[in-house]
Order: structure tokens, then C-alpha cells, then sequence
């Protein structure tokens, strides 16, 4: 069944669902624009990734840990009564290292190639203060200064919002910043009991647009993901209020997994 609530559910947004919904998120965008866009464009997935190097009491499993290789040096061997055969390469797990990916959209010129726009699902880690969220607006700095159109998804109530002017004061948010139009950029701010919106995708003169139904996507993901089956057992975080908590546990309720 879709999520129960008229817009974006709050209960995604619990640090244990979030990275799955992001990862769920973008290739079901990604599979409603193709048919849009083609045959002038192609839609493809790619990831942005974040090192992160964990102080030992700080060690936790959040992400499939890489494999480091070095070359091969044969040390001093011990002779037992046995043959000791020596690998060719040698290898370190580092286990307070965490990679952590996170998909994107780019749509790409078919013939050439080119980026003609990229699309961003934001996440915790681009809105709290640390290495993280300056990695990510560097990257954001790169794309507004190309020729490259930038769409910008906040589906977070927590952390800052990404710096612009002009967003009045909301729950959620899209930008659509187009190459031409710079620095002027559209907004789309949401409410939490409000519908998510359909937001423009730009592309290259004379095109029209796409299209990305947010609320779509979201009930879309919310669906395949079976997120009713495990996601109502708290309340949702960041806290909301007493009127909205009140007003979305009775969306819980719906599901059957919530008294």
C-alpha cells in the first residue's frame, strides 16, 4: 500500500530508514524522467561518496568497509618443517573506515554526452555541520557555476537548509536552479501536511521540460520498500509537535501497526 500520509512521511526520516529511502529514492525518480526525456537524453545514476575515518571509540557499523592493497613485500619467514607460500599482493581491512554513497541523477545530452541537469536528494549528512556538508557544498558550487541546470530535493525536517535567499519558512523544499537564470532560482516550499509537488526537470532549448511528481516517487518507494511493516515503532524524528504528532499518528494508525 502507498504511505498513508498526504505528503512526505515523517517516519522515513529516522536515521536506521533514511539511506535506504535516498537509495530507493533516485533510481525510481530516475525510471519516471527516461521515458520523458528520450530519445534526446539519457538519465544515469551516479554516487557521490563520503570517507569517513572513525576514532576507535567511535566505531560503528554503518557501511561496507573497502579493502586497502599494497604491494606485496616478502618479510622474513621463520622456516617451520613446512613450505610457507607468500600471496603476491597484501591487503588491510580498515575497520574505522566507513565509505558512505549516495546516489544522484544526471541528465545527459545522448549524442554528446554533456551534463544537461543534475538532480539531488538531500540527506542528514549534506545538512549537519562537519566535513561532510562542506564536501557536498563545494560539489553544489561546482555545479551552479556550470552550464549544467541543478535541481535541489530537501525532504529533511532536520538540519540547516542549503544557503539561498528567499525560501519562506517550510518543512520541506525543492530548488530548481536554472543555468540561464542564475542566481535567480525557483522554490517549491512544502508544509507537512501539504502534498509533495510536481517540479520541473529543465533541459536543453527548445525541449520542454520534464516532469518529477515528488509524491509520486515517494508513495512509489514507500510501496516496493515495505516500509509499513517496521517504520511506526517510535515517534518520528526529529520530534514534531503536539498538534502535528497528534495529527500523524492518525495516518499511523492506518497502516494497523500503530494502537
Amino acid at each position: 500500500m502507498p504511505s498513508p500520509f498526504p505528503g512526505m512521511n515523517p517516519y522515513l526520516e529516522q536515521d536506521d530508514v533514511w539511506h535506504d529511502f535516498h537509495e530507493r529514492f533516485m533510481p525510481a525518480a530516475a525510471e519516471l524522467l527516461l521515458p520523458q526525456v528520450r530519445p534526446n537524453y539519457i538519465v544515469t545514476l551516479d554516487e557521490h561518496a563520503y570517507v569517513h575515518e572513525l576514532p576507535a571509540r567511535e566505531r560503528r557499523l554503518i557501511g561496507r568497509p573497502d579493502v586497502l592493497v599494497t604491494e606485496g613485500r616478502p618479510g622474513p619467514i621463520v622456516a617451520p618443517a613446512r613450505i610457507v607460500v607468500t600471496a603476491p599482493v597484501y591487503g588491510a581491512v580498515p575497520t574505522a573506515i566507513d565509505i558512505e554513497r549516495e546516489a544522484f541523477i544526471e541528465v545527459r545530452d545522448r549524442a554528446s554526452r554533456e551534463i544537461v541537469a543534475v538532480i539531488e536528494l538531500l540527506s542528514p549528512s549534506n545538512k549537519r555541520a562537519g566535513a561532510d556538508r562542506e564536501q557536498y557544498l563545494a560539489k553544489r558550487e561546482g555545479f551552479l557555476r556550470s552550464p549544467a541546470h541543478l535541481v535541489e530535493v530537501d525532504l529533511l525536517r532536520g538540519g540547516p537548509r542549503m544557503p539561498m535567499e528567499g525560501l519562506p519558512e517550510c518543512d520541506y523544499c525543492a530548488m530548481v536552479s536554472r543555468s540561464g537564470e542564475r542566481p535567480r532560482v525557483g522554490l517549491w516550499p512544502v508544509r507537512l501536511r501539504q502534498p509533495l509537488p510536481s517540479i520541473p526537470i529543465p533541459l536543453r532549448p527548445p525541449d520542454a521540460d520534464a516532469s518529477l511528481e515528488l509524491q509520486q516517487v515517494v508513495n512509489r518507494v514507500y510501496d516496493a520498500a515495505g516500509y509499513e511493516e517496521y517504520i511506526y515503532g517510535g515517534t518520528p524524528q526529529p520530534p514534531l509537535g503536539a498538534d502535528d504528532l497528534q495529527w500523524a499518528h492518525q495516518f499511523a494508525r492506518e497502516t494497523g501497526r500503530v494502537a
